[in-house]
C-alpha cells in the first residue's frame, strides 16, 4: 500500500465520532460535540476508557461486539493473521481512509502486514465507544504504534524512520453476515494527525 497516498487532511473521522457519541447519547451532533472531549480524550495525553459493552443489545448485536474486540485487542494486535478469518468473510471488501477498497480477506490480510513492516509494536488495546444495531456495528478505538523501521513510499523507496510513537483514534464501521463475519468493513481515522505525530508530515 502506498503510505504516501493517504489522504493527509480528512475531518471523517472527527466528524463520526461526534455521530456515535449523540446516536449512543440520544443528543443533536451539536451537543454531543460539547461532550465530545469528555468522551474521547487526547489518546497522546490522556487515559482512554474501554468501558464495558452498552446495555440493551440483542444477544447477537453482543457477540458482534466481542467478536471485535478480540479482533483488535488479540488477533491485530498480535499479528495472528490466520485468525482473521474468525471476524471477517473471505469475500469481504474493506475500505480504507485514502478511498481505496480491497476484496477478499487476503488483500485485507496483506494491508494489515503493511502497517506492522515500519512499526512492529502497532497495536489496538481500547475500544472507548461501542454501538451495535442490527447487522451493524461501529467501534471507535485507539492505534498505537511507532515508526522505528522504514516505511515503503510505495514507489520502490522507503522513508526513513523517526522513532517517533502515534497514537490515534480510529473508527471501524462493520455490516456482519449470518455466520456472524464481517462482509464489508470501513476504517476511517485522520491522516493528517497520524502523519505530523510520526514526523512525516
Amino acid at each position: 500500500m502506498d503510505r504516501r497516498s493517504l489522504i493527509k487532511n480528512s475531518g471523517v473521522a472527527a466528524f463520526g465520532a461526534l455521530a456515535l457519541t449523540a446516536f449512543a447519547s440520544g443528543a443533536d451532533v451539536a451537543e454531543a460535540a460539547a461532550r465530545h472531549a469528555a468522551l474521547l480524550p487526547d489518546p497522546t495525553t490522556d487515559p482512554v476508557p474501554n468501558p464495558p459493552l452498552p446495555q440493551g443489545l440483542t444477544a447477537s448485536e453482543r457477540t458482534h461486539l466481542r467478536i471485535f474486540d478480540e479482533l483488535d485487542f488479540d488477533v491485530f494486535t498480535h499479528q495472528d493473521w490466520d485468525r482473521f478469518s474468525e471476524s471477517h468473510a473471505q469475500n469481504i471488501r474493506v475500505h480504507w481512509p485514502d478511498g481505496h477498497f480491497t476484496d477478499g480477506l487476503d488483500a485485507h490480510v496483506a494491508d494489515m502486514k503493511s502497517l506492522f513492516v515500519w512499526a512492529p509494536d502497532t497495536r489496538i488495546k481500547e475500544h472507548a465507544l461501542r454501538i451495535a444495531m442490527g447487522e451493524l456495528t461501529a467501534v471507535m478505538g485507539v492505534m498505537r504504534g511507532t515508526f522505528t523501521r522504514p516505511m515503503p513510499d510505495g514507489q520502490g523507496g522507503f522513508i526513513k524512520p523517526t522513532g517517533k510513537s502515534y497514537a490515534i483514534n480510529m473508527t471501524t464501521i462493520g455490516i456482519w453476515n449470518k455466520q456472524p463475519r464481517m462482509s464489508e468493513e470501513f476504517l476511517f481515522w485522520d491522516n493528517q494527525t497520524f502523519y505530523q505525530q510520526i514526523g512525516a508530515a
